[in-house]
């Protein structure tokens, strides 16, 4: 038997050295919407693509290009270079056509316009623990986000595509028994909310955000037509109290700010919960080794780079916050991929 694995190989270190290059290939695809036109029209050669696209690079590199594509399972082919016919992979075609409600490519459209640059100036980040986003311009992020409806539409479906997943397996894991209404704080396009109703048939819930969200949420309820049991309400959380439920929900809300608003934000929760209420948080819970969740890491070194201080945390993390402010018990529910909901019971 050989003892291949006892000898050193580069090919790890270089896979995600060059991870930069196998993303950015995925991401402009994405944003040149290939997976739509695709799904439009089945099959195109490269030469259709190319001319739709308007590439004005060789030919050769239109074939390397979506090739590559084809080597990552993204895309289908039949033939080869001149005479190749792409298609879509069954995973691009479901979640990457822009004309689908299961598109998840905001999330990937946001990555390329904002993240992949700033993410370039992680060093910068850790050197100086400020924040490497529009910040570095003078402006803040959620200021900009708020005041401009099309981005702030942009960027609220980008989270909601993420966390689509999570939210379905809470709606359809969590005991809701004992409870009859449930506040979903910095609850976006109110898709948390819109599982939690179509699971449980009889849940009243609340997506509360600020007063700009709330054409966006109002849009989503009409489309699953759940007007009588969702409903949105607006206020700031740094300001006004939560309303009453007997469940309250944030959706990779604490993970954004530094331990002490993490605190603060957990004991307006608290506030709100009758005796023996619950309290969620849906994060990318980091395991206790710390070293099986790299998602969770590095959407972590992510809030160095959107927040400077905010940062992602393990489940004895939130316990230590929770019997601090007075919650009884908590116990972590794997939820979808990298997410689980860190739960504590008042």
């Amino acid at each position: 038997m050989s003892n291949t694995q006892n000898h050193p190989s580069p090919e790890s270190i270089m896979q995600i050295g060059r991870g930069f290059w196998a993303s950015k290939i995925l991401l402009s695809a994405v944003k040149f919407q290939i997976f739509s036109t695709l799904s439009e029209r089945k099959t195109m050669s490269a030469s259709e693509i190319k001319s739709h696209l308007g590439f004005k690079c060789t030919d050769r590199h239109v074939f390397d290009y979506l090739d590559a594509l084809t080597s990552f399972g993204f895309l289908n082919r039949e033939g080869m270079l001149e005479t190749a016919k792409y298609s879509n992979s069954i995973d691009t075609d479901f979640f990457l056509d822009k004309n689908k409600p299961s598109y998840i490519g905001g999330l990937l459209e946001m990555f390329n316009n904002r993240l992949y640059g700033f993410w370039g100036n992680l060093e910068e980040g850790l050197l100086t623990g400020l924040p490497q986003n529009e910040v570095t311009q003078g402006e803040n992020l959620f200021e900009k986000l708020y005041a401009d409806p099309d981005r702030l539409k942009e960027f609220i479906h980008a989270m909601s595509g993420i966390q689509m997943g999570a939210f379905m397996a809470l709606a359809q894991k969590l005991d809701f028994s004992k409870a009859k209404t449930l506040l979903d704080i910095g609850g976006s396009a109110g898709i948390l909310s819109l599982m939690v109703a179509k699971h449980q048939p009889h849940m009243a819930c609340v997506t509360w955000d600020l007063p700009a969200v709330a054409p966006v949420a109002n849009e989503a309820i009409q489309k699953f037509q759940l007007q009588d049991r969702v409903n949105t309400a607006s206020g700031d959380f740094f300001k006004d109290e939560f309303p009453k439920a007997d469940i309250v929900t944030m959706g990779n809300i604490l993970h954004d700010w530094d331990e002490e608003t993490k605190l603060m934000l957990m004991k307006k929760a608290y506030d709100a919960l009758p005796e023996g209420g619950t309290f969620v948080a849906i994060e990318n819970i980091i395991d206790e080794d710390r070293n099986k969740n790299a998602f969770g890491l590095m959407m972590s070194i992510n809030m160095l780079i959107e927040t400077g201080s905010g940062f992602d945390y393990t489940l004895s993390d939130f316990e230590k916050w929770a019997r601090q402010i007075g919650f009884k018990s908590v116990s972590i529910m794997p939820l979808a991929g990298p997410t689980s909901a860190a739960i504590a019971i008042k």
